[in-house]
């Protein structure tokens, strides 16, 4: 285009600008064609899908197609679809006053056609934005033809002074009006087959029907539609001559490392400012996180095919933030960093993110979760530390007889959550040989994770039935003899049967 877009606002001055008609799947190709040339990343900020999604998601819109993205809650679905405004052009011309985003060269409702024959090379012009071309509708089962094609309207036949028999009177829906726009349907199985039938013209015909009218409008829709897989519920699927006139289908997925897993849940994490200054948490413990997360994916206890949203680590991320700001508080501190006892603060995080299955239901929320941070604090220590029970099978000297034999002398530890950093610091070298342990299997880190992973060997001889531990109503652990517990356990258990007997 010659001239500016701010300085045209007739139809003659933009035919004396060049301007030539485009579809909105023609421009979103050039547009990332131009992207990829120059070396931008098209699609900012979405992690993990570098090698599988995106290039898929890039062929079907160079391929000029309409796409639908299968696949799990929280693998960044929308995120996709919104994102691909940023292959839009940045203005657009529409004639004024149109509801169907009329291109002034080739005006699609009556009110466009009719208006330029009346005013000529002297039809107003509007320029719209790209942020304005995005329609995005949530599928409930309550959506109506009517909300997304459109019905006859007889108050604007009344004013009109039309009758029904008459195009002008009717009232379009989401799509018409979509017109020249990015159109994004989510849950798409949550729509009534008899809804998703009539999408099957637009999609392939391109015409509307309404009332009886036999209305030619040819559209232009970049179409998207997000969807669970058609199992995980039974509300609803996508009927299959519906998904036969979707150009792509394309699979996402939950992050395939555990480090892209942890950069997505920093990415995302809200933390004020004061938090960020005052608050450190250390990588062991994001790591954590990411590993409940993929503990909870595999369990036995969650329904697979609900999936686990990437919602959850974020929630137990800013979780994790607040807990450490609280100990700070309590105590009167400026800094402090995380530790793992604060893992088990994002269980309310954990709970409301996964849907159990009837044996997890059996088991109860909150009792899940603590399993599945357990398995997560095994997972982590193993990776980390020499695994106990193959130094035994092994016959190999081990590390950590010096830590369980000071515990089976009848000491035990308490950690509880609000310690200061001193106390903290204080309980966790009461234990012989720890500190040791850690410095010579993890030389060369600093102070702070020193004493995380002091103690996460705790939590982890815990999980691998080395040591005891036992909740602590204010927050926290106790670790203690294993062996010595469980006698004590049996003891009262025969004290009360012969109480009972007495």
């Amino acid at each position: 285009m010659k001239t500016s877009p701010e300085k045209i606002q007739t139809l003659g001055q933009l035919k004396a600008s060049g301007y030539q008609p485009c579809s909105i799947k023609q421009e979103l190709r050039e547009n990332l064609i131009l992207q990829l040339k120059a070396g931008k990343n098209p699609f900012p900020g979405i992690m993990g899908y570098e090698h599988t999604v995106i290039p898929q998601l890039e062929t079907a819109i160079l391929g000029m197609q309409n796409i639908l993205l299968l696949g799990l809650r929280g693998q960044a679905k929308t995120r996709l679809a919104r994102q691909m405004v940023r292959l839009l052009d940045p203005l657009i011309p529409v004639i004024s006053g149109s509801e169907l985003n009329d291109d002034p060269l080739q005006p699609l409702s009556r009110y466009g056609r009719d208006l330029v024959v009346q005013a000529g090379e002297d039809t107003p012009v509007d320029w719209l934005p790209a942020e304005a071309r995005y329609v995005e509708k949530l599928a409930t089962p309550d959506v109506t033809v009517a909300d997304l094609i459109g019905d006859l309207d007889p108050i604007k036949a009344a004013n009109l002074k039309l009758s029904y028999a008459d195009e002008r009177a009717i009232h379009f829906g989401l799509i018409p009006r979509a017109h020249r726009s990015l159109f994004v349907i989510n849950e798409l199985p949550d729509l009534q087959a008899r809804i998703q039938v009539a999408l099957f013209n637009i999609l392939q015909e391109q015409d509307i029907q309404i009332r009886g009218f036999r209305l030619r409008l040819p559209l232009d829709v970049q179409f998207v539609f997000t969807a669970n897989p058609e199992d995980y519920t039974s509300r609803g699927s996508i009927v299959t001559p519906l998904k036969d006139r979707i150009g792509s289908q394309i699979l996402t997925h939950y992050p395939e490392s555990l480090e892209v897993g942890q950069a997505i849940t920093r990415q995302e994490a809200r933390h004020i400012a004061p938090q960020r200054k005052r608050v450190q948490v250390l990588p062991l413990l994001e790591e954590l996180i990411e590993r409940v997360a993929a503990e909870a994916r595999t369990s036995e206890y969650v329904d697979a095919k609900s999936g686990v949203s990437a919602r959850l680590t974020i929630s137990a991320l800013e979780h994790l933030y607040s807990a450490v700001e609280l100990r700070l508080l309590q105590n009167g501190m400026e800094q402090d960093f995380s530790r793992v006892g604060d893992l088990y603060t994002a269980i309310p995080a954990i709970t409301g993110k996964i849907e159990l299955v009837y044996e997890g239901e059996q088991e109860g929320p909150y009792k899940v979760a603590y399993m599945l941070i357990g398995q997560a604090l095994r997972q982590a220590f193993l990776h980390r530390f020499p695994d106990p029970e193959k130094l035994k099978k092994a016959k190999a000297a081990n590390v950590y007889e010096p830590i369980i034999q000071w515990f089976n002398s009848n000491h035990s530890l308490e950690l509880l959550n609000d310690l200061s950093t001193g106390d903290y610091a204080t309980v966790l070298r009461q234990v012989p040989q720890l500190a040791r342990l850690v410095q010579e299997l993890h030389p060369g880190t600093d102070k702070e994770t020193q004493l995380v992973l002091m103690e996460l060997v705790l939590y982890g001889l815990s999980e691998c039935s080395q040591l005891s531990k036992h909740t602590l109503p204010g927050g926290g652990a106790r670790f203690g003899d294993m062996l010595g517990d469980i006698l004590g356990g049996l003891s009262f258990a025969e004290e009360e049967e012969d109480s009972e007997e007495g």
